[in-house]
């Protein structure tokens, strides 16, 4: 099948010849104007084998996607699990120090009663030894 070229042959092959250009050789240019047209032009089949190649690469690009999409939330999982195993522990690390500080707390509760009424009857002994003197 012929291409259809959109270049008026006549109209150039007559210009060239009202330039002086033989009429030889204004046919011979008027022809190597065409082709080399015609071999810039892209076809029907040219354009169906890009649209073709497009295709394939928009399907391998979204297969990429979906692989990278899937992968993605794996990992995200992954990182959740990780995260709350950590939380849990860091939980349980807190309770553990909040536990041991109420019984230092309580301990030293202890302790300091025991130091104020040993001083309260230290206190009370003095008091009542001054009061026998006087």
């Amino acid at each position: 099948m012929a291409e259809a070229v959109a270049f008026d042959t006549h109209r150039f092959v007559k210009h060239l010849t009202q330039e002086g250009f033989t009429l030889g050789q204004a046919e011979a240019l008027a022809e190597e104007q065409v082709n080399l047209i015609n071999s810039n032009l892209a076809t029907k089949a040219d354009i169906a084998e890009i649209t073709e190649n497009i295709a394939g690469i928009e399907a391998a690009l979204k297969a990429d996607i979906a692989r990278f999409e899937a992968t993605l939330k794996a990992d995200i999982i992954a990182i959740e699990a990780a995260l709350k195993t950590d939380i849990a522990a860091t939980n349980a690390n807190i309770a553990t120090i909040e536990a041991t500080l109420k019984a230092d707390m309580a301990a030293l509760k202890v302790d300091l009663l025991k130091w104020m009424f040993g001083a309260l009857i230290a206190q009370g002994g003095l008091i009542v030894a001054l009061v026998k003197l006087l």
